[in-house]
């Protein structure tokens, strides 16, 4: 079998024009019918069924936080259907069809920005939206042709850790948010009642997918059913809880909001009339494509670089250009009738591949168990299948309706605290509160000074800080910025440290840092 592919791997300037895209698919044709092959198989079935409840969760929560942002002039409709067909699109023809697209939180108050300044100069917000989606997207295939991810050669794990970390802390403070919520009194939605049994559905969900999770490491079972367990444990989750809920038809509990038919939400007409605004107003839309060009590009390539993470041992190659082209066209075309943009999901791409994995137990020299990851099955049967299903669901909203929204809660606290697992951001704030004799025997711990890893950690913890203010605060649009300003930060860690101890501080792993430490 060949070696484990680099996650820098595709992202040379090639210095001609469709280079990175030709070489991307060269890179991967030689597996494109092994990607179907690998896909057949029961861990590839419960990858689908969990994924696929958390795409359309996501897909139904940013679709009506995208209603009560733009007047419903774009809702969940029209999330559920770009969601559908743009991520079928991106399964069968993407260079790296583990990455998931759908829409996210920065992209959504975004468009809800957008929304506000059409109000103020009175001009038609989905003619105005169609055409910063348009240059958008012409801007995003200009990037592709051009090799332009190749700007991500200047990023490294400081900036990847951060945005990851980020976004999941997102996920898992929304649905802490929302549970909170469920206390509060408000006709017959609200109360202590409602709100205890949507504590004990959600936390029920995180808990049994969580330990179903790990039970491979368990002494119980035979390894056949310890597996299946962990291959379905989310779905397993989402039905208990489900069927929990049911046993309670008296307490009135919140359910996903979803329209009665396949229309758009306002009732408009599916194409949208985009010489419905000024002339100027057509030019003048380039300048918010810039920054929503920016923030397109950033959260699809970070995205795609965390899932080309040297820890998840992935054989089969790379493919950053031929998927941002696949995303420009998603955006330009979705854009004549005013979809939502969508890009690289990071939370429901980590767990995509983290839940195709198998695993192993090690014991480190302190005598200390660490699962690590052995091999991922690499495929395009389940994001196909999600997005299918997904597409499909716009059949049967009536039956999505009666799964709670505290068992989805539960989905997003999973997905959270899973994909924070493995990020040594995250890692080395614990080491803050942890003792330290019993520090994880880790490679850095045995290379780098206590004190430099807590500064670099603390900087790291600034930027944090600052890009979740930003994104809350009324200059959100400038996100975009703020995300691309961590790269001359990152350089900026080999003045304030020791260079070989930030090379191993933002090493991709084990072997990369001991080879760095050999040659000290």
């Amino acid at each position: 079998m060949s070696e484990t592919k680099s996650e820098n791997e595709g992202l040379q300037w090639t210095g001609r024009l469709f280079g990175g895209i030709s070489d991307d698919i060269k890179r991967r044709a030689p597996h494109y019918l092994s990607d179907f092959k690998d896909g057949l198989h029961a861990k590839v079935a419960g990858t689908t069924l969990f994924l696929f409840f958390a795409a359309l969760a996501n897909a139904i929560a940013f679709g009506a936080l995208s209603g009560l942002l733009t007047g419903n002039e774009i809702g969940i409709i029209e999330m559920l259907v770009v969601t559908a067909v743009g991520g079928i699109l991106f399964a069968l023809f993407a260079g790296q069809p583990l990455t998931i697209l759908g829409g996210t939180g920065p992209i959504v108050i975004f468009t809800g920005m957008l929304y506000t300044v059409c109000a103020q100069l009175e001009i038609s917000f989905l003619a105005t939206y169609a055409w910063v989606g348009i240059w958008s997207g012409v801007i995003l295939l200009i990037c592709a042709v051009t090799d332009a991810s190749a700007l991500m050669n200047y990023f490294n794990r400081f900036t990847d850790e951060i945005f990851a970390a980020l976004i999941s802390v997102i996920f898992i403070v929304e649905a802490g948010k929302d549970m909170t919520k469920s206390f509060t009194s408000n006709g017959e939605s609200g109360g202590l009642t409602t709100g205890l049994l949507t504590v004990l559905l959600a936390g029920g969900t995180f808990l049994i997918a969580r330990n179903l999770k790990r039970i491979t490491v368990s002494p119980f079972l035979r390894l056949g059913a310890r597996t299946f367990l962990s291959d379905f444990g989310p779905a397993i989750a989402i039905v208990l809880m489900t069927m929990l809920a049911l046993q309670f038809p008296d307490v009135k509990l919140s359910t996903p909001s979803v329209p009665d038919a396949l229309e758009p939400t306002s009732g408009r007409s599916w194409l949208v009339d985009i010489f419905n605004i000024p002339t100027w107003a057509i030019f003048a839309a380039i300048i918010p494509a810039l920054l929503a060009s920016i923030l397109l590009f950033l959260d699809q390539n970070i995205t795609t670089r965390l899932v080309n993470s040297k820890e998840f041992k992935l054989k089969k190659g790379s493919g950053y250009h031929l998927d941002l082209a696949i995303v420009g066209i998603i955006v330009l075309v979705g854009s004549f009738f005013a979809l939502p943009w969508i890009v690289a999901a990071t939370v429901h791409s980590l767990n995509h591949v983290k839940s195709l994995a198998d695993t192993n137990v090690v014991a480190t020299e302190k005598g200390e168990n660490k699962e690590v990851i052995t091999a991922v099955r690499e495929n395009r049967v389940s994001g196909l299948l999600i997005h299918l299903l997904i597409g499909a669901s716009v059949f049967f909203l009536a039956l999505v309706s009666n799964i709670p929204m505290a068992v989805l809660f539960g989905l997003f606290l999973y997905m959270g605290f899973t994909s924070l697992g493995g990020n040594q951001f995250a890692e080395r704030l614990m080491l803050w509160v942890t003792d330290p004799t019993l520090y994880p025997d880790t490679h850095y711990i045995k290379s780098v000074p206590r004190s430099t890893i807590h500064k670099f950690t603390l900087i790291q913890l600034a930027c944090f800080v600052v890009l979740w203010v930003l994104k809350a605060s009324k200059l959100g649009i400038l996100f975009p910025l703020m995300i691309a300003a961590l790269v001359p930060i990152q350089m900026l860690m080999s003045k304030l440290f020791d260079r070989k101890h930030v090379e191993i501080l933002t090493a991709e792993d084990e072997e990369e840092a001991a080879n760095t430490h050999q040659f000290d």
